[in-house]
């Protein structure tokens, strides 16, 4: 698991709230997400960020070319 995510699993252990935003694209066109990490119990400040960067800069629309091969 360390492997493929270093970073992800340490707050999944300890239960301190975390997310991944796709807010970058690789030469390749491939999602690169951004890990951010709030104040344990603060979930809510998180929520409220993602929904500003969505607003900003949406990302749901994006998907790179290998998805539409499958």
């Amino acid at each position: 698991m360390f492997a493929f995510s270093p970073f992800t699993v340490w707050f999944n252990l300890t239960g301190q709230p975390a997310m991944m935003l796709p807010l970058g694209v690789s030469p390749e066109g491939l999602p690169v997400a951004v890990q951010l990490v709030g104040r344990f119990g603060d979930e809510a400040t998180l929520f409220r960020l993602a929904a500003q960067l969505e607003a900003a800069a949406p990302w749901w629309a994006r998907r790179p070319e290998v998805a539409d091969r499958l």
